[in-house]
């Protein structure tokens, strides 16, 4: 397994991180496989959304955020209940189909680190599944 160190800036932010995860598959010589991607927090997620235009995930954060409000019935007190729920909703993982060396990715497709909690040091946890 490899481990990949982010800082996120922000309480809520979805962090394109692609080119680092096509950094490592570049790194490492994975070819033809698949990789599972795990968020290993519980106030942060992992989604793939389009990143062509930077409205979807400001939509994204910003819906999300009206949908579970920061403020609210929560009995969990350390003030993140509302990153908890968020979390559970996009879910802490991914896999990602991986061929000739290349994400396989739609055109319009990146993959996204979601902070619900930040700013944090944070990690993403990848682990190589090659074909048999």
């Amino acid at each position: 397994m490899r481990r990949l160190d982010l800082t996120t800036r922000s309480r809520e932010e979805l962090c394109d991180v692609t080119h680092e995860v096509r950094e490592m598959l570049q790194r490492e010589g994975w070819k033809d496989g698949a990789l599972v991607l795990f968020c290993p927090h519980t106030t942060a997620a992992l989604t793939v959304n389009e990143g062509a235009d930077p409205d979807v995930v400001r939509d994204v954060v910003t819906n999300l955020r009206g949908l579970i409000p920061k403020r609210g019935d929560y009995r969990h007190a350390e003030g993140n209940s509302d990153a908890h729920i968020k979390t559970s909703l996009v879910g802490p993982s991914l896999t990602l189909i991986v061929e000739g060396g290349k994400l396989c990715l739609g055109t319009w497709q990146k993959v996204f680190f979601c902070e619900f909690d930040g700013p944090r040091q944070r990690q993403l946890w990848i682990q190589w599944l090659p074909n048999a």
